[in-house]
Order: structure tokens, then sequence, then C-alpha cells
């Protein structure tokens, strides 16, 4: 990594884990209200204004954002291991194996990501868990189609060939020559996962399948800012909004500079 590569990921870097350290520098207590300060525009004294029921909507949406961020990384790495592990056994047992396992991501790549969420929670309990497990289970597939072809790919070169003529057994072939090789993709892959991962969480909160509607979430503070905008209080959505749109494409931004960094042939298959 050169140094144009350092300052945008240290800056990235510490933002994020600013978010992380709010409940520490800056305590919220989200059963309060101040009723005598509903809906004031943005101030010196409340950057981001309040709500409706006189809470400042940027210590909110810092908040939320840190509740999106929890959801959005234990998903990427929940979808990331079970990706891994399909498109490992695909990858390396080939044959029906891999056909059949094809099959199956192609028939659920097929149906709308977003309903497939919205259905797995609803038929579950709505928690946080529940968001976690919906996001996960509909984010794994481009994992394994990289870990997949990326295996396909390297059965086939010389220096496996060498290795298995040496007489290398397999658990030395995979983690000697084959896993070196994949590890840094699924780690980029998981690193593009976590800002879909923070917009679906958000959608699902938005729709109230998330988090309870009096705990902070961007979602549901979007959600409760519509109301607001009638009278003019357009700061209760368009905040948390910025705050979303800002963290998710920092955190796009730097992921796809880490992807120009790898071969060429390996982008398009990040991309899906």
């Amino acid at each position: 990594m050169d140094k144009r590569d350092v300052t945008p990921a240290a800056v990235i870097g510490l933002a994020v884990a600013a978010c992380l350290l709010v409940p520490v520098i800056w305590p919220l207590d989200q059963s309060a209200v101040a009723l005598d300060n509903i809906s004031q525009a943005p101030s010196l004294t409340d950057p981001g204004g309040t709500d409706d029921l006189g809470r400042d909507v940027l210590h909110r949406s810092l908040y939320g954002l840190r509740v999106s961020l929890l959801v959005g990384v234990v998903a990427a790495l929940v979808a990331t291991v079970l990706g891994g592990l399909i498109g490992g056994v695909a990858g390396l047992l080939g044959g029906w194996t891999d056909r059949i396992l094809m099959r199956v991501i192609d028939t659920i790549a097929a149906l709308p990501h977003l309903l497939l969420g919205i259905f797995i929670v609803a038929m579950l309990r709505p928690s946080l868990g529940a968001v976690v497990l919906s996001v996960a289970l509909t984010h794994w597939l481009s994992t394994a189609r990289i870990v997949r072809g990326e295996l396909l790919s390297l059965r086939t070169r010389p220096f496996i060939d060498a290795a298995i003529t040496g007489g290398a057994s397999r658990a030395r072939i995979l983690t000697r020559h084959l896993l070196p090789h994949v590890l840094p993709k699924i780690a980029l892959a998981t690193t593009l996962m976590v800002p879909h991962a923070v917009w679906h969480e958000t959608a699902l909160s938005f729709l109230g399948l998330g988090l309870p509607p009096h705990l902070a979430s961007l979602g549901n503070m979007i959600n409760d800012g519509q109301r607001s905008l009638l009278t003019g209080a357009w700061w209760a959505s368009i905040v948390p909004g910025l705050v979303i749109v800002t963290v998710t494409l920092a955190i796009a931004a730097l992921a796809a500079r880490w992807r120009d960094r790898l071969d060429p042939r390996v982008r398009a298959e990040l991309e899906l």
C-alpha cells in the first residue's frame, strides 16, 4: 500500500471508530424526550436539529449508524463464512456437486434480495438477530461465486499439479497453495458487502421490521421523519439520510481502491 492509500484508509477508519465509540464519548438516554424543544432547526446548540419529541437528531443518527454498522459487519462476516463454505465445496469437489450448488445459487439470485429479506424477518420475530440473519442469508451468493471460480482456476495451475506430484497432502495443498490466493479476495468481498448490508438493515428498519420504534436506528429515524416533512422539519429525515449515505459511500470508495489494486480479472466478480 502506498502513501496515497494510507490517508483515505486512516480517515475512514478513524471515522468508523468514532461512531462505534459514541456511546462512551456521548451517552444517549433513548427514552428521554424534551417537549419544550420540539422540532428545532439545526443550530450551534443542536447541529442536526431536534425531532418531534425534542430529541437531538444528529446524536441519535450517530447511535443509529453504530447499530447499522454493527449489523452490516456481523451480517457480512456470517455471509462470508456461509458463501466461502458453499463456494469452497463447489470449487473443490466439482462435478455434480458443483452443478447442483450453482443451480441453487442461481435460483436464489433470481429472487429480489430485499423481498427475500423481508420474508425471512417476517417468518421470525422482528429483532436485531433476525435482521442480521436476514441480511446474511441474502448476501452470501457473490462470495460463493468468487470462491468457487477462484478454486476452479487454481486447480488447473501448474504449481498445484507440481504439489500433487510431489506428494503434498490435501490439507497442505489447501492451506499452503489455495487459501493464500483466495483469502484476499474473500476479505475484499466482505468489505464490499458491508455497505449493502447497512442499506438492507436500514430498509428493514424503515419498514418496521428492525429495531423497536423508540430505539435509535437510521431506518426508524427516516421513517419517523416523514411526518415532520409536512411541518417543514426537513432535518428529521435528511440528517440520518446524509449520515448513512456518507458513511456507506466512504466504505465503498475504500473498498473500490482496494479492488482496483487486485488483478483486473476478478473485478467483475467482486461487483456481482
